[in-house]
């Protein structure tokens, strides 16, 4: 039992990011008391976000934007991207609600814009606030359905997860959340042998303000430039585990009527990449050292289950420059990849499952001087610069397709067989051989011919960011975290990327905050409603 008032809340959030700051949100709007708990000074992964939200169906800016979108296209894109992860009665609960999601945000404070980006890209410049973020336009689902645009951005200069996660935590103070910053979960108390009535920390709040400053100070920079630079992320935090274990305190906190874990996921964590998803090491951890399955390892030590922890997320995208969509992507064996305008999780997946994680993307002459016509234009800071790296160290060229291949280290046979098909497609209109739809296909006929590096593989000037995507095993009505017998766990539960959720198979930008979102309120509501009478003691008015 807690040893100060202060101690105890209704509901105990661990992790102040989107998921964390949404369940607490609507957690505290049901009237809930709420503690929020956060190994740094919160935002997490989504603060260092792109602060994009996938969502569909009409939302406003949608309609600002003169994009004609409806529930059914959402979910049947959707449906065939992201499998049977979720329920099909969950998945079209979300997309029902997509448009209202983003007027949920809205009301609290996050803004959004109907601006559509003209060109498709992995992210959009500051001219730009509505994208194509995923594989709509792509061949494989034009089928299936309508593509729409329905990456939202928040409004911001830059990536603005900043913005995002900005607004929620003010919003969330404003309903008169307590946070409680550089305080790291150690262990879930239990009760009755199963549930969730607390948990043990250990925190800085009672330590020197000379140390709460330093750690803030050191976590700050070991996220950015940290994120970029994983040598001085590893030493920034190396000091700040330091400070923890001298100055940090264990108290045990108790939660009234549940603990929601919001901790984001476990790409920090080597070990368990190394266990879970072996072919996804040697990427760019995209999150923050609190990204290290701490979240995940607090529901299984109560008996949780877990799914798609071999799920990664990794992204290998060949735009912006849009010119780029023109070029054809092979493997060491000339081979083509993949239909060049998917999203770029899905080519960084078919890279390393099924190539071995290297890969050439073919450009000709009108190419290369098309992207460097377009590349600054059409790309916020840090694509400017990978971009300049691709047209100069990353690439080889030569007047003949054998001779880049051989300059390359790629087949010649193999690329020219591949470029031959591709051509003739082109030429006749038939059906590009990968599927990719006719307005990106280019005949590639124009010397001297490049092979652009984009192997995946530890690369500063062109990384390959990646993001764990499975987690707890959750109830899809409640957010409760189910144990290894298919039952609840009562008191528990979990969202975001500690959860199993709707982008735990498959990623497409935007997904996983909203599914921060959705999973979040979710987990929040419940919680804040749940009862157990022989555990709940009367809330402080």
């Amino acid at each position: 039992m807690a040893d100060r008032a202060e101690d105890m809340a209704d509901v105990i959030v661990v992790g102040f990011g989107a998921a964390g700051a949404c369940a607490a949100l609507e957690a505290a709007e049901a009237g809930a008391d709420v503690l929020v708990l956060d190994r740094f000074d919160g935002g997490g992964a989504s603060a260092v976000s792109g602060g994009v939200v996938y969502a569909g169906g009409g939302t406003d800016q949608q309609r600002a934007a003169g994009v004609a979108d409806t529930v059914e296209d959402m979910y049947a894109y959707l449906e065939l991207e992201v499998g049977d992860v979720v329920s099909a009665e969950t998945l079209r609960a979300f997309c029902a609600g997509s448009a209202d999601m983003i007027r949920w945000l809205e009301r609290h404070g996050v803004p959004f814009e109907g601006s559509l980006c003209p060109v498709k890209t992995s992210y959009p410049n500051d001219d730009h606030y509505l994208y194509y973020s995923g594989s709509e336009c792509s061949g494989l689902f034009r089928g299936v359905a309508r593509p729409a645009p329905r990456g939202h951005r928040a409004k911001g200069r830059g990536t603005s997860g900043t913005v995002l996660f900005g607004r929620l935590a003010a919003a969330a103070r404003r309903r008169g959340v307590r946070v409680l910053p550089r305080t790291r979960a150690l262990r879930l108390v239990t009760a009755d042998g199963d549930a969730v009535t607390g948990v043990v920390v250990a925190t800085l709040r009672d330590a020197p303000r000379r140390v709460r400053t330093a750690h803030r100070l050191l976590a700050r920079y070991a996220t950015k430039p940290g994120l970029y630079v994983p040598v001085l992320r590893k030493a920034l935090h190396r000091r700040v585990v330091a400070l923890e274990r001298r100055y940090a305190r264990e108290v045990t906190l108790s939660a009234r009527r549940g603990v929601v874990l919001a901790a984001g996921g476990f790409v920090a964590d080597r070990e368990m990449l190394r266990r879970h998803a072996p072919a996804y090491r040697g990427g760019l951890p995209l999150g923050t050292p609190a990204d290290d399955g701490s979240g995940i390892r607090l529901g299984t030590e109560v008996g949780a289950a877990t799914a798609e922890l071999d799920r990664v997320s990794a992204w290998r995208f060949l735009t912006p420059p849009s010119a780029f969509l023109g070029g054809v992507l092979v493997d060491a064996a000339g081979r083509r990849v993949i239909d060049e305008s998917r999203y770029g999780a899905a080519v960084g997946e078919a890279l390393i499952t099924r190539h071995g994680g290297r890969g050439w993307l073919l450009v000709d002459a009108p190419i290369v001087r098309a992207a460097r016509r377009t590349a600054r234009g059409e790309s916020q800071w840090f694509q400017w610069l990978q971009a300049l790296y691709l047209l100069r160290r990353g690439r080889v060229s030569d007047r003949t397709l054998a001779g880049v291949a051989r300059r390359a280290g790629v087949d010649p046979d193999g690329l020219v067989a591949t470029v031959t098909a591709h051509n003739e497609a082109a030429a006749t209109g038939a059906v590009d051989p990968a599927g990719k739809p006719a307005e990106f296909v280019r005949p590639l006929t124009t010397p001297p011919f490049s092979l652009i590096d984009v192997s995946i593989r530890p690369n500063v000037g062109y990384p390959c960011p990646m993001l764990t995507l499975g987690g707890l095993v959750v109830d899809e009505g409640t957010g409760q975290v189910r144990d290894t017998e298919d039952s609840t766990i009562p008191g528990l539960y979990a969202a975001g990327r500690s959860a199993v959720g709707i982008c735990s198979r498959a990623y497409v930008s935007g997904l996983s905050l909203a599914d921060c979102v959705f999973s979040g309120r979710r987990a929040g509501a419940h919680s804040a409603r749940y009862s157990r009478p022989e555990l709940v003691e009367k809330s402080p008015q």
